[in-house]
Formats: structure tokens, C-alpha cells, sequence
């Protein structure tokens, strides 16, 4: 029995979007509570790694900022500072190289022997060269990785022995919309955020033992200074796929973020576009790969 061609793209949309939109935007109030956490953040100095640290803050708790920069760390103190109102003894900064992990899991044993255990440690520092496959050097497919994939594992190694012996915990891993959809353009970064995603499901499945919870986060195109470096080194086809593509504010992400963990949620995934193609793939399965093979004939006649 042969194939039978797929429904055009777009009738598929609308068919089901109905039904996605009711596992993207449940109904009910949650209150939140994040009195007296202790939230360690990489990539805090900015964009999403920042706007968390705002809600967090705002919410009463205490965050220990992680990145290479400490000018720009402490900058981004001072900011958080200034728009939360709060004392600055509820941030600390830590000036780490994530991927070196010697020097990671020297410096953050340290804090933690004069330091609360954090509550929950998120890894959002990461990094994006887009770019066709041909085009880029193995040094960008290996910078890529050394930050975006092993920098959380090294994160992780050196905070999780204090959790479990803690008896608590919460891990947050920030993967991408590319961590779920194979974007044109985005051969050296998609495969980062992939492994982070494989890593996250296998580790998940091993902390349940452990009483350390997980959630890993799907975001979209976010309006940070990471993104508008891409802007820079995107192909033709690339930005002719994004189009009209709404970009969500690190604000917006991170509030979605917050309260998705307080929820215990594993999966998160911010905008509601970016999550109706999240449940859309999945629905789809391997006929997502001509959906995008659609899509992709379609920009390559916009960018021509």
C-alpha cells in the first residue's frame, strides 16, 4: 500500500490548531510561591538568563548569577538592583568559564561550602553562529557545543552531589525551538539543543530516584542580544522562514519560565505559535519532514 500524499500544509494548520490550542493554554489560577529560594542562573548577565532573575527577586528570592564577564555581570547586578528595588545582598555573582570544568566545578565548590545549596539551578547560557553547513568552520560546530551541550553537563556535575545530598532540588535546561525542529540554517546550533534535550530526558528519568525534579524549556526566537548577533549571519532561506514570526520578549519568556517550574512542569515551551508547532510535530511525526520541506521551498522563492 503506497502513501498517500499528505493534506496541504496549511489545511493541516487550521484542522488542528483547535485541538493544540487547548494543551497550550490551559485555564485555571496558580498562585506561585518563590519566597527564600536560592536560584543559580548561568548566562545571568543577559537576556533570558537576566529576565529571570528579575522575576525571580521579584518573587523573594535570592539568585546567584553565573558568567565569564564580571564587568558584565556586575552591570547586570546593578540593573536587577535598580529595577527591583531590592538589597543587593540578593544577588551574587560568579565569574565562570562553564566550559572548563575544573575551573567550573572548582569555583562553584567553593560557594557552596560558605553557601545555601541552590533550589534550583538553571542552565541558560548559550550560545548561536547560524549558517549553511558548508559555510561554517568545525570551530563554530565545536564552540557551539562546548557551551551550549557541555557547559550544562559541567553545570550540572557540580551542583547535583549537593542537591541529592540536599534531598532536593530542581534543574532547568534551556534547549530551543531548534531542539525540536531541524531549522535551516542551524546545523551547528540545532544539534546542541538537541543533545541538551536527549540529555535532559535520560537525566530525568534517573533523578526521579533521587527527588530532583526537571523541566526543560523550548523557547523561541527571544529578543536578545544573542538573537540580533544571529540576525548578522542568518541565510536568505533562514530569515525568509521566519517571515512575520512573532519574537517574544526575554520578559515574557522568563515569566513563563517561573511559573511553568513552580508548576513542576517538564516540558515548557513559551509562545503560543512555538508551542502549536511543538505539539504539531509531534502529532505529525515523520510527516513534519514535509511540512518543512514545504516551508522551505516557499522561502527559497521569497529569498530569491
Amino acid at each position: 500500500m503506497g502513501i498517500i500524499d499528505p493534506v496541504p500544509p496549511i489545511i493541516v494548520l487550521d484542522a488542528i490548531q483547535a485541538t493544540v490550542q487547548v494543551a497550550i493554554n490551559p485555564t485555571g489560577n496558580i498562585m506561585i510561591e518563590n519566597k527564600n529560594k536560592n536560584i543559580l542562573i548561568t548566562g545571568g548577565s543577559s537576556g533570558i538568563g537576566k529576565a529571570l532573575a528579575v522575576e525571580y527577586i521579584s518573587g523573594g528570592s535570592k539568585v546567584i548569577l553565573c558568567a565569564r564577564d564580571l564587568h558584565k555581570l556586575n552591570a547586570a547586578k546593578d540593573e536587577i538592583v535598580q529595577i527591583t528595588k531590592c538589597d543587593s545582598s540578593f544577588i551574587d555573582v560568579l565569574s565562570v568559564d562553564i566550559t572548563d570544568f575544573d575551573q567550573t566545578n572548582q569555583i562553584i565548590g567553593e560557594f557552596l561550602i560558605n553557601h545555601s545549596v541552590p533550589d534550583i539551578l538553571i542552565n541558560c547560557a548559550g550560545v548561536a553562529h547560524p549558517g549553511e553547513f558548508l559555510d561554517l568552520d568545525l570551530d563554530i560546530f565545536h564552540w557551539l557545543m562546548n557551551t551550549n551541550y557541555y557547559g550544562t553537563v559541567h553545570m550540572i556535575k557540580s551542583v547535583l552531589p549537593a542537591m541529592i545530598n540536599n534531598g532536593a532540588g530542581h534543574i532547568v535546561n534551556i534547549s530551543s525551538a531548534a531542539g525540536f525542529l531541524g531549522v535551516y540554517g542551524y546545523t551547528a546550533y540545532g544539534a546542541t539543543k538537541y543533545a541538551v534535550r536527549g540529555f535532559s530526558d535520560a537525566l530525568r528519568a534517573e533523578l526521579k530516584l533521587k527527588n530532583i525534579n526537571m523541566s526543560l524549556v523550548f523557547p523561541p526566537d527571544t529578543d536578545t542580544p544573542q538573537l540580533a548577533y544571529e540576525e548578522k549571519y542568518k541565510p536568505p532561506i533562514t530569515k525568509a522562514l521566519a517571515g512575520n514570526a512573532g519574537v517574544l520578549s526575554a520578559e515574557s519568556v522568563a515569566k513563563i519560565i517561573v511559573k511553568n517550574v513552580a508548576k513542576g512542569k517538564y516540558i515548557i515551551v513559551p509562545g503560543s505559535e512555538n508551542a502549536f508547532l511543538y505539539h504539531l510535530s509531534n502529532i505529525l511525526g515523520k510527516h513534519v519532514y514535509k511540512l518543512m520541506d514545504f516551508m522551505i521551498r516557499d522561502a527559497a522563492k521569497k529569498a530569491n
